[in-house]
């Protein structure tokens, strides 16, 4: 029998795809990348999973696990290689108010897990603009961030348990509920991130929050990046920590977001370099309660301290939402980034990680050094500025890998020099191999190379992705 006559032997043929049935699950959302499975198989459940590992492992059949296929790394490449989809594991099995938690499976669609929450008056509050697509499984298969990390945290500080299939086949069963479990080695934390190179993810246990009682969102245009910070943290000592989230969309980023969605109104009557997008949030009672006038506290809080910043000069200009349309086209501005980045056209993107008090340093230093390798090279640049995470894309004059290899040497090099890390919540995948082998620890890279030997000998699992060869 060939691998796939076992597979569907075991899962049953309509769920072995090749051909140009698999050709789909061969690209991803980039369409950068793309591949031709061995052939493309979509489990049902876990002990599907376990079979199809036990089957790889005794062929030395390498496994590629997808969920949404919305990365950007190219972690789902599966030439040669059997590409496992986990969309079939798509139940959200429960959803328990009292202990404020999800067990749902990999291949949980993001926002169905938010309506699911919603409808207990409770929110899972990781979110991106790919949520209608992105799975849970690969969420934490690169530790998703997203633009809430400032007030929820990474996709790893939202999961409390998990159901692991390593590379034999053999199940490992960390689904338990706890916020606390000193029981040996953190291999929970270990496996969200490693983009599944160490055990496929079929199953979670997710924290679940409160779902805020009101929102009041804005577009600030500030006078300077110190500014917009110290902004950052007067909201949060006002509101108790409410800010949800705070993102950076300097001149550049609006020009090109308005070139491609031309029918996009612009974010203020006057244009300006340094523009934010803030959103507080209202999760005491009181801050949602009208006053005799009609108005949130919520936002009065945001009024004020924006109007005392305007007669400082801090704050040059703001607009805040007025109602749901206002606050949905703020959002669309921001998450509309992958667009921006992506099809702009020959780009070098990257995904940084900076203290919070170094990102304009970064910007100060990175200019001169892309302008003295391309100067024609344009730059666009969009972040999460409330956790330091920054998205930077040079657009090239021309497409050449030199050029383009030595942009990415650029902004390595100010990044370290900051102390900063240059994945932030992409992962890593086959994108930025070369980038881990030249600036990653090497001690820390010898110590994955042991952990990935031990726990997959064969090198089944993902292979050539995350870690670099030695």
């Amino acid at each position: 029998m060939t691998i796939l006559s076992q597979i569907e032997a075991a899962i049953g043929a309509a769920n072995v795809l090749t051909g140009a049935d698999a050709a789909p699950y061969g690209k991803d959302w980039t369409g950068a990348y793309t591949s031709t499975p061995l052939g493309v198989l979509r489990p049902g459940n876990t002990a599907d999973v376990s079979a199809i590992l036990k089957i790889a492992s005794d062929t030395k059949t390498p496994v590629v696990p997808a969920s949404g296929r919305t990365g950007l790394t190219g972690a789902t490449l599966a030439d040669g290689a059997l590409l496992l989809s986990l969309e079939r594991l798509n139940q959200i099995t429960e959803i328990n108010p009292d202990a404020r938690t999800a067990t749902v499976g990999a291949g949980v669609i993001l926002s169905n897990l938010h309506d699911a929450a919603e409808a207990h008056d409770l929110i899972f509050p990781l979110t991106l603009g790919a949520r209608g697509s992105a799975m849970i499984g690969g969420l934490l298969s690169t530790n998703a961030g997203g633009s809430n990390v400032v007030r929820y945290g990474s996709t790893r500080g939202l999961c409390l348990g998990l159901e692991v299939v390593m590379a034999d086949g053999r199940v490992m069963n960390l689904m338990n509920a706890l916020h606390k479990d000193n029981s040996g080695l953190d291999l929970r934390n270990l496996v969200i991130g490693a983009e599944g190179t160490l055990g496929i993810i079929t199953a979670a246990v997710l924290k679940l929050h409160s779902k805020p009682r009101a929102y009041v969102t804005a577009m600030v245009a500030v006078s300077s990046l110190p500014d917009a910070l110290s902004l950052l943290h007067r909201l949060q000592d006002e509101t108790g920590g409410g800010v949800e989230a705070f993102e950076y969309m300097p001149r550049s980023y609006i020009d090109k977001h308005m070139e491609l969605f031309p029918d996009a109104p612009a974010p203020f009557d006057a244009a300006y370099d340094i523009n934010i997008m803030v959103e507080v949030a209202a999760t005491k009672a009181h801050d949602a309660v009208p006053d005799t006038d009609g108005s949130l506290p919520v936002v009065r809080a945001l009024t004020e301290t924006l109007e005392k910043e305007l007669e400082t000069g801090t704050v040059l200009d703001a607009v805040i939402a007025q109602n749901d349309t206002q606050r949905r086209t703020m959002w669309k501005r921001r998450e509309d980034a992958g667009e921006v980045a992506f099809f702009g056209g020959v780009f070098v993107n990257t995904d940084v990680a900076l203290p919070l008090d170094k990102i304009a340093a970064f910007e100060t230093a990175l200019t001169p050094r892309i302008k003295a390798i391309d100067a024609n090279a344009c730059e666009v640049i969009v972040a999460h500025l409330g956790d330091g995470n920054i998205h930077h894309t040079s657009y090239v004059s021309r497409n050449d890998p030199g050029v383009m290899d030595a942009l990415v040497q650029a902004v390595e090099d100010v990044v370290q020099e900051l102390g900063g890390s240059f994945s932030a919540e992409h992962g890593i995948g086959v994108s930025k191999l070369d980038t881990m082998k030249r600036r990653k620890d090497p001690v820390a890279l010898d110590a994955m190379r042991a952990i990935k030997a031990a726990l997959d000998p064969n090198n089944i699992l993902n292979p050539g992705k995350v870690i670099p060869p030695k």
